[in-house]
């Protein structure tokens, strides 16, 4: 039992890196998937100029878009297969400037109820310290599988 949960977590990560290469946004600003549980994602990001604001610090919507990615994978993994998930709600708190190097995001689900997932995610600078804490909701719908293949459109 414990192989076939390890097999399974091991196509869902790939499906995940499969679906982040296919997503224009999360290309261009550089999102990496660095881990993946059950409840739990973890991105990574290299700030680059293009991530920064006229202060010379990165945007707080870089940082709001890497939470919300970071947590909506998360989600994705406690909700039944075919189920798709959208953004209702992100509330986000810049508790410090991010001016540079490897950002961490920390996303765990809170709560998977039948047609909401709570989340949250924590932005780390690349000296562990938290710069950015957000929670999140989601609306929960059947109809779509991130592992899904896209047969459709090969």
């Amino acid at each position: 039992m414990a192989s076939k949960l390890l097999r399974d977590a091991k196509k869902y990560e790939e499906a995940v890196r499969r679906r982040m290469k296919e997503s224009g946004a999360t290309a261009m600003l550089g999102f990496k998937l660095e881990g993946l549980e059950t409840g739990r994602a973890v991105f990574s990001m290299q700030v680059k100029p293009r991530h920064k604001q006229l202060h010379g610090v990165v945007h707080g919507g870089v940082l709001a878009t890497l939470a919300d990615t970071a947590a909506a994978i998360a989600a994705y993994t406690t909700v039944p297969k075919g189920t798709h998930i959208a953004t209702v709600e992100l509330k986000i708190n810049y508790l410090e400037a991010v001016p540079g190097g490897r950002i961490r995001a920390d996303a765990r689900v809170l709560r998977t109820g039948r047609n909401f997932v709570v989340a949250e995610c924590e932005i780390l600078n690349e000296d562990g310290s938290l710069a950015a804490k957000a929670l999140l909701t989601f609306g929960a719908a059947g109809g779509h599988s991130l592992a899904r293949e896209r047969a459709s459109r090969e």
